[in-house]
């Protein structure tokens, strides 16, 4: 009897690990411009960009970067199974391949293996993977390894076993690959695995397309049925990129679904790929973060360059004047940052917020310090982004509530400071408590009577 009531107690024990460590299923309601999830619940993407993850780590080491990511805030990875660096040919640290012969329709269980407890590694952290089939230099070599092996007809074989392997995983599938289609075999390929992904998955999973730089998944795919949410690339070329004209363009677009910028600059890169015109900092980053955000975007994709090719000095030769070794790389200060971003989204329904520049009165040239606000579609709450710390003049009668709560939140720390209650019934103009160069700023104004008034003065 004792035996029995053990084993009874390990299998229930076993079972609800089991279900705790099973996501939610991520959805994209008809009409809507952002992801939720099964119970209704607004998801915020916060992704981070580990391209080679699952190729160039080992599990102990996957974990430790997980473990990094999940305490920072982050709730999405990217990372690619048959990767850039020459993914087809050169092992994993376990010194498996992807696929035999660089066959899409024979792929190596012990590769495979790996992949499945670094996934179940990431779900169990509350992390949904960000999964690329392959890199686009598999269909598509242009200036990466290559070799090109996919066809429509294996890619569609290749769908179906990923498909069947991650069916019931907190998984993104994330088709493309730093590519654009540029002909029909490359567009057959593209829909070819799709269309196999969504055969077996369903609705369960959500899945999208990672263009090259400066494009847009939307330009090739937006009608299709099996993308569900937009990435644009918005790239690494140079300082103040106006990211925020690309989530335009896409929240534009009818009918609407969601949209990300999947790779804006990265940490820790040579500026247009020359370190002779310096490196992006952990202001470039939020910058492209907020301008995003709050230009319609349903979250944001954080990327650091060392940490995406998982660079290490005593194995790699650096990828593009890499030049800090991965296990620092993932503490720079815009990692910590981009948590704030979606901490002061989560303190409030962001979900309902929409890209409003006519709260904005005082002068806003479109340079490296331009203010971009969103309101709430209730008009009870906004958030207002000053890059540069200037003062922002705020058309207070677009607000419904006749008093508002005002407080100025600090991208750079998630701390808030109190500035009063004001009335809706003029403009009123608000000072930071500092500006210049990475003394960014974001303004809250709250409905003083909503339950989010203030959350994150009262949570200091």
């Amino acid at each position: 009897m004792k035996q029995f009531l053990a084993l009874l107690f390990l299998l229930i024990s076993t079972c609800n690990l089991h279900a705790q460590n099973k996501l939610p299923e991520l959805k994209v309601k008809k009409g809507d411009r952002y992801i939720s999830d099964q119970n209704g619940k607004p998801f915020f993407w916060l992704g981070d960009t580990a391209w080679e993850l699952l190729h160039r780590l080992s599990f102990e080491e996957a974990k430790m970067y997980l473990k990094n990511r999940a305490d920072k805030g982050f709730n999405v990875v990217l990372a690619v199974i048959g990767a850039d660096f020459e993914g087809s040919n050169v092992p994993n640290k376990y010194g498996d391949i992807v696929f035999e012969n660089n066959d899409p329709t024979k792929p190596v269980e012990k590769y495979f293996k790996h992949v499945d407890r670094v996934v179940e590694e990431a779900n169990k952290l509350g992390i949904y993977m960000g999964l690329l089939p392959t890199w686009g230099d598999k269909f598509s070599k242009k200036w990466d390894y290559g070799p090109e092996i996919l066809t429509p007809e294996n890619a569609k074989v290749y769908g179906d076993f990923l498909a069947k392997r991650y069916k019931s995983k907190g998984v993104i599938w994330v088709l493309g690959g730093d590519r654009d289609p540029e002909n029909e075999k490359h567009t057959a390929i593209i829909n070819a695995m799709a269309t196999s992904i969504r055969k077996v998955a369903g609705g369960s999973q959500l899945i999208t397309y990672h263009p090259t730089g400066a494009s847009y998944s939307s330009k090739h795919f937006h009608n299709s049925d099996w993308l569900d949410l937009n990435l644009v690339q918005s790239g690494h070329n140079f300082r103040n990129l106006k990211n925020y004209t690309m989530i335009r363009k896409d929240y534009a677009k009818t009918p609407p679904k969601p949209t990300i910028d999947a790779e804006p600059r990265y940490e820790d890169h040579a500026i247009n790929w020359k370190p002779e015109n310096g490196y992006f900092n952990d202001f470039d980053v939020r910058q492209a973060a907020w301008w995003s955000f709050l230009s319609g975007a349903a979250g944001h994709t954080y990327g650091c360059h060392p940490v995406w090719q998982m660079f290490n000095n005593a194995l790699h030769k650096p990828m593009s004047f890499a030049k800090t070794n991965w296990q620092q790389a993932i503490d720079l200060p815009g990692a910590f940052d981009m948590g704030y971003v979606r901490k002061l989204a989560d303190s409030h329904p962001w979900e309902t917020l929409v890209p409003n520049q006519e709260i904005i009165k005082n002068e806003n040239p479109e340079n490296g310090g331009y203010q971009i606000g969103a309101l709430s579609a209730a008009k009870d709450f906004a958030f207002i982004y000053s890059p540069l710390g200037l003062p922002l003049s705020i058309n207070l009668t677009k607000f419904s509530a006749k008093t508002l709560l005002v407080y100025w939140f600090n991208p750079r720390d998630g701390s808030s400071l109190k500035i009063g209650e004001y009335g809706n019934n003029k403009t009123e103009e608000f000072k930071p408590y500092a500006a210049g160069p990475d003394t960014d700023w974001v303004l809250v104004i709250d409905d003083a009577t909503k339950p989010w008034a203030g959350y994150n003065l009262k949570k200091q």
